[in-house]
């Protein structure tokens, strides 16, 4: 629960709370959609290449210590970003909450609870990411108001107060943990971990402590790395994100576009909340149990059916139903990838193992506003930009489908 609670908090640096800022900071800093985007791209490319770091830290620190660093640093920046009114400002601003909301604070999180929950680790992790979803989802609604009423920088500096107030005193129900051992694939073992402060023993199932020793079976970031279902992750969590990214950045113009209301078109966030809701829960629920593949499938030919149904969105039940499969794309990917890493890789480096994945993700994530602006720009319309990337997703799945769960003694382990 407090998991979920404070990636709800991360909202200010995800795509969905900033993309109500785009149009106020387009017409009050006189600058055009790509120039925009390309900030936004600058700034979470430097933004990712800090997670790998994060992650070992994570690792290796206490995990309150850390998420309560980085949640001040993010609060602080928000309040900077506030005093920014040109586009180099703005970029340097980007960095900071792109590099501390959207990537480390999400980051340690994650590992975090993965470490803490054993039995069930995927319907933990599922019900903390639905926390996490629905408050995200839900925060470009009251921000989009909030703009309105007293402006874009009054508003930053009031996501900077509330996470501030409500970030901190949830960090201090995170347990106070650094790194722990585990083995991958086994969340039921017999064998229990019992963990004080830094201190480490494993317990037999007689009861008696023996010695530590990371067991076998967990992986290292350089093994994990030269299995293809790693990469197979990545690419999934970076595509979701890539296109999820560019959808949303320009949700008020994409939707506006197809007739909604800036206000309508900030209000699909509610639907896209409501099925990332039920499917992170329910794909959590099932991850434990099932062939991690299928979901991975599912989530990628969702984001190819939102991208393609663009056109045929108008006001009513069509950018419901545009929403209903955005969501569900994204709540069935951020349902198993915590989970489905863990089960594969152990959670002794799961920091620097999902550090990477993340730090690949929030690169791509900066390409898709890019990407998207400029094939606009090109075509006069976000349709055809959106139909072509709707080809990455597909692509992906049909790599799924001939990838092989890691092992230890795969060939690419030996040496």
């Amino acid at each position: 629960m407090a998991g979920g609670v404070i990636s709800a908090m991360t909202a200010p640096g995800q795509t969905a709370g900033l993309s109500v800022f785009t149009e106020p900071l387009i017409a009050s800093m006189g600058i055009d959609r790509t120039a925009l985007s390309l900030s936004y791209l600058t700034a979470t490319l430097i933004g990712a290449a800090f997670q790998p770091l994060i992650g070992k830290a994570s690792d290796r620190w206490n995990a309150r210590v850390v998420m309560a660093v980085i949640a001040v640093g993010f609060a602080i920046v928000l309040v900077g970003l506030s005093f920014a009114h040109e586009l180099f400002g703005l970029t340097f601003g980007y960095i900071g909450v792109r590099m501390a909301g959207q990537g480390a604070l999400s980051l340690t999180v994650v590992t975090a609870v993965s470490r803490a929950i054993d039995h069930r680790r995927g319907l933990a992790l599922g019900i903390a990411s639905a926390i996490g979803s629905t408050g995200i989802s839900l925060a470009p609604v009251a921000l989009e108001r909030l703009i309105t009423a007293v402006g874009p920088a009054q508003t930053w500096r009031w996501e900077a107060l509330a996470v501030i107030v409500v970030a901190l005193p949830a960090i201090l129900f995170v347990r106070s943990t650094g790194r722990r051992e585990s083995t991958a694939g086994s969340p039921d073992a017999s064998d229990v971990i019992s963990i004080e402060g830094d201190t480490e023993t494993s317990v037999d199932t007689d009861g008696a402590q023996v010695a530590d020793a990371r067991p076998s079976s967990d992986w290292t970031l350089p093994q994990a790395r030269r299995t293809g279902m790693f990469w197979v992750l990545a690419a999934a969590v970076a595509s979701s994100s890539m296109l999820s990214t560019a959808l949303a950045f320009h949700q008020i113009a994409v939707l506006g576009g197809q007739g909604l209301s800036p206000a309508e078109a900030a209000a699909n966030f509610i639907p896209q909340t409501v099925a990332a809701l039920l499917a992170t829960l329910l794909i959590g629920a099932l991850i434990d149990s099932m062939n991690p593949k299928i979901f991975i499938i599912f989530s990628m030919a969702t984001t190819s059916a939102a991208l393609l149904m663009l056109p045929l969105v108008a006001p009513g039940w069509t950018a419901i139903s545009y929403g209903l499969i955005l969501g569900a794309a994204g709540g069935c990917l951020r349902g198993m990838e915590g989970a489905t890493f863990a089960r594969y890789y152990g959670v002794t480096n799961i920091g620097a193992i999902r550090g990477l994945a993340t730090a690949i993700s929030l690169g791509a994530s900066a390409l898709g506003p890019y990407a998207l602006a400029l094939g606009t720009d090109l075509t006069g319309s976000f349709a055809l930009p959106a139909a072509l990337l709707a080809v990455i997703p597909i692509g992906i799945a049909i790599v799924t489908v001939f990838t092989s769960q890691p092992r230890h003694n795969d060939p690419l382990m030996a040496g």
